[in-house]
Formats: C-alpha cells, structure tokens, sequence
C-alpha cells in the first residue's frame, strides 16, 4: 500500500518527468476535494477546509510511504515518489481554492491561477532555491516531504501576487 500511496497510484512511472506527472495528477484531485467540501461542509469555506485537511493527511501519509519506500536503499528520493509533488502541488493552489470559496465562484473559473499555480510549482520543485534547496539536502523521508511542502508555499505565494497584479489591471 505504501507503493500505492507514495507514487500516488503508480502516476510515478509515468517518465519523463515523473514529478511533472504527479503535479498534472494532483490537479484533479484538488478540484475534487475543494467540490467535496463545497458541497458537503456546511459553511462558505468547506472547500479550502476539506483541500486543507487532505494535505495535512496526505504530508503525513507521504511522509511514512517514503520511509518505507526507501528504507535500506541508497536513494533518499527516488522519482518515482510523487506524492510529495501532490501536496505541494495542492498548497500552491490552495490560495485559488480560497479565493474561490471567498467570492462564491467556481474554483475552475479561476483557471489562470492554476495554470501560474502548476507553473511556479514545478518551476520552484525543479530550482530548489534557498530553503527547498536545503529541505531536499536532508536526505532522509522528511527532506523529500518538506522540499516540496516550501515549493509549494512559495508558488501559493506567486499565486497571490499574480492575482493582485490581475485585479489591479482589471480594476484600472
């Protein structure tokens, strides 16, 4: 079940660029959270509220399969591990999720923020500036877990600026 669980249903086969395909698997799942919680949360916000959760279930989940996955092996971060990619992934889009929820739109009407939400994701995921860069020189389960955590944080961040910057041209 770990193997299941920490290539996100073998989505890490896929090649090249597994994680790119973990990012692209993600999506899909994020949406069908953010509805979940919509519908069945009875309160403006169950939406971002339920993505909230799975990502601090799924951080958790990750972060055991990819000890089990690699222990005894020479590879901290094997690329067939994504589903370090699928929480980053749902952080970087979370903020869409809450705007979304905020102004009672369809999540998938703020498309451009999943696109520069994929986007700066991946971009940071592959860079590893600063503090990713240091979570991924760990070495050990939490490192991969944690890379992708900051990535994540740091594009939800892209996401904000990109939707003031969007909104101010709009409203001028």
């Amino acid at each position: 079940m770990s193997r299941v669980f920490a290539t996100f249903f073998f989505i890490g086969y896929l090649k090249p660029a597994s994680g790119t395909w973990g990012s692209l698997a993600a999506l899909p799942f994020i949406w069908a959270l953010h509805e979940l919680g919509r519908i069945f949360l009875p309160f403006e916000l169950g939406g971002p509220l339920l993505l909230s959760v799975a990502l601090v279930l799924t951080f958790f989940g990750g972060l055991k399969a990819t000890r089990l996955m690699t222990a005894g092996g020479d590879d901290h971060d094997p690329s067939e591990i994504v589903i370090d990619e699928v929480v980053g992934q749902g952080i970087a889009i979370l903020p869409v999720s809450i705007g979304a929820a905020g102004v009672g739109a369809d999540v998938l009407a703020l498309y451009p923020g999943w696109i520069v939400g994929f986007l700066a994701f991946r971009l940071f995921d592959i860079w590893k500036p600063w503090l990713i860069g240091r979570a991924d020189r760990r070495g050990d389960a939490l490192g991969v877990m944690l890379d992708d955590v900051i990535a994540g944080v740091f594009a939800a961040f892209v996401v904000l600026i990109a939707a003031g910057v969007s909104h101010a041209i709009v409203m001028v």
